[in-house]
């Protein structure tokens, strides 16, 4: 795809302008002069690429007595105009009072207006359009999800200095036009591994935060592994205290209550994210077997593991034991976890034979079921029998055999569906190039083009999986050597926002030329927000990131 021509006719409008930008000899974006010199960032010129934009003449200029009016639910509109308000209250000064509109619609005031419209049609479920003029903004959308995508698109529309936390000079203007956005994908997600490294719950929400600036609407919580169990399981109560007692390195470890957990949880959903929590098995359970030992076929507690070693562990398959504790954990993590999906790993299972795996998958799927969940597991599921509507998420590499692909491709054509994280491509633990401090190099090194320049929709065509079977994308981070918030950051950014923007827009979008100057034009906001991204060589990053 890299140097292709988008054959969407609005996609020439994302390096545009409402009436006045170009493309620069050099490839960078020409803006609107504002006042004072200031420039107004183009309309389109955010990530994910909006699958429509239409400049249009003048300005929108937020000024100290705007109001953030809300129509619709009240409730949910006020919602998001409350997050609205504390993202740009600190930088900007300004009051900005989140009202009900009584206006019946009405334009006015330079305000923003966000407006909940079950009937609007076209925008699906987390959809929206923009209107900036001067006379105001408007964000519509069908559902609260819609409505706080709009307003991530609008907080990019802005200055990056408007994610200070403290106050700015301005001015905090918007280029005039309309956008109407829907996702290409359902599914798009990010998962880090709090396994091989406990991360607080604090943690988990900076990057909550940071996920929902790029419409991410997933994550994905790798809550069990060789080493750490990092869940409380009542009926089971040694998992979380012992088998989370430790991390790789051998650390203090960790783990999250029932209540800490339902705080993660609310907390993802006030920012339209849906959790997806993963119990591992049958492999990679040692911290499990060492803290049951009748979990054990030979009835021995194994140590409590430290390293980086995979695929040496696994429940005994033939135990009436082994499906009392799936079934408890299950259920569970089922009762405290509202979102739809339940990921049971299956991965990895070198010491499981095939039959037992089959045998213990099958088992492990009906249990999900059983308490209301939709299954998920890595493409090894495939290998088994996927139950009806399961999800399984591809990790393999671009050059994965031809048998497994396959596999993978017959379960599709059966329902299966697909979530695409192949390991050369979105693992974001992997090293950018042979001097990258962090990360490993198993799956290779993954430079930011690498990472975005392929098609969800077309990545296992050519083994036979059908479009149709892809829901979407996503970025796993795996924590071998993750330790802290900025460790997750330098890996994660600048990858995640491209990886996003495959799930997001339209395919015809999708060109590395034109996103690696969308994605420059980040960096002073990631800067603003404190993130120490990668400064690929690949990007012209500006000079103040």
């Amino acid at each position: 795809m890299s140097g292709t021509v988008p054959r969407l006719a609005g996609s020439l409008l994302l390096v545009l302008a409402a009436g006045a930008s170009a493309l620069g000899a050099a490839g960078s974006v020409q803006a609107q002069p504002g006042p004072r010199g200031t420039a107004v960032r183009p309309l389109g010129q955010i990530v994910p690429a909006p699958a429509q934009v239409s400049p249009a003449g003048g300005l929108f200029t937020l000024t100290p007595s705007a109001r953030i009016r809300v129509t619709g639910d009240p409730r949910e509109a006020r919602q998001v105009g409350t997050y609205l308000a504390g993202l740009l209250r600190p930088s900007t000064g300004y009051a900005l009072p989140v009202v009900e509109d009584r206006g019946h619609g009405t334009k006015g005031g330079h305000d923003i207006r966000l407006a909940l419209t079950p009937a609007s049609g076209g925008l699906g479920t987390e959809g929206y359009r923009l209107d900036s003029g001067p006379d105001g903004v408007t964000l519509t959308a069908r559902t609260p999800a819609g409505l706080f995508h709009g307003v991530q698109t609008l907080r990019q529309l802005l200055p990056a200095s408007v994610e200070k936390r403290t106050r700015q000079s301005g001015p905090w203007q918007v280029a005039g036009g309309s956008i109407t956005d829907v996702p290409r994908y359902a599914y798009r997600g990010a998962m880090l591994d709090v396994s091989r490294h406990f991360f607080t719950v604090a943690q988990v929400e900076k990057y909550i935060d940071q996920l929902a600036l790029y419409k991410i609407n997933e994550l994905h919580l790798h809550l069990s592994d060789d080493q750490g169990w990092r869940i409380a399981i009542a009926s089971w109560p040694r998992l979380a205290p012992y088998g989370g007692s430790t991390e790789v390195g051998g650390g203090t470890g960790g783990y999250y209550t029932k209540a800490q957990y339902a705080q993660i949880v609310a907390y993802a959903a006030s920012r339209h994210l849906e959790v997806v929590p993963e119990i591992d098995m049958p492999s990679h359970t040692n911290a499990a077997l060492a803290s049951y030992a009748r979990l054990n076929c030979d009835g021995v507690a194994p140590p409590l593991y430290t390293g980086t070693e995979v695929g040496f562990s696994s429940l005994c398959v033939p135990k009436d034991v082994t499906y009392a504790f799936v079934d408890d954990v299950i259920r569970e993590l089922a009762a405290i976890t509202p979102g739809r999906y339940l990921h049971i790993g299956g991965d990895e299972a070198q010491s499981t034979s095939q039959a037992d795996y089959v045998s213990f998958m099958n088992r492990a799927q009906a249990v999900v079921q059983k308490y209301g969940k939709t299954v998920m597991g890595w493409h090894q599921i495939t290998s088994a029998t996927p139950v009806a509507g399961a999800v399984a998420e591809y990790w393999g590499y671009d050059d994965t055999g031809a048998a497994e692909r396959a596999q993978v491709a017959a379960a599709a054509k059966n329902g299966t569906r697909i979530v695409l994280a192949p390991a050369d491509r979105s693992y974001l633990d992997m090293k950018y190039d042979e001097n990258t401090e962090l990360g490993q190099d198993w799956a290779g090194t993954v430079e930011v083009n690498r990472s975005y320049d392929w098609d969800p929709g077309t990545y296992l065509a050519g083994a036979g999986v059908p479009s149709s079977a892809v829901i979407g994308v996503e970025a796993p981070l795996w924590t071998e050597t993750i330790v802290t918030n900025d460790d997750i950051e330098a890996m994660a950014f600048p990858r995640l926002p491209g990886i996003a923007e495959l799930g997001w827009s339209p395919e015809s979008t999708h060109d590395w030329n034109t996103y690696k100057v969308r994605l420059a034009a980040q960096g002073p906001r990631l800067t603003a927000l404190g993130i120490d991204f990668y400064h690929s060589p690949l990007v012209d990053w500006p000079a103040d990131t």
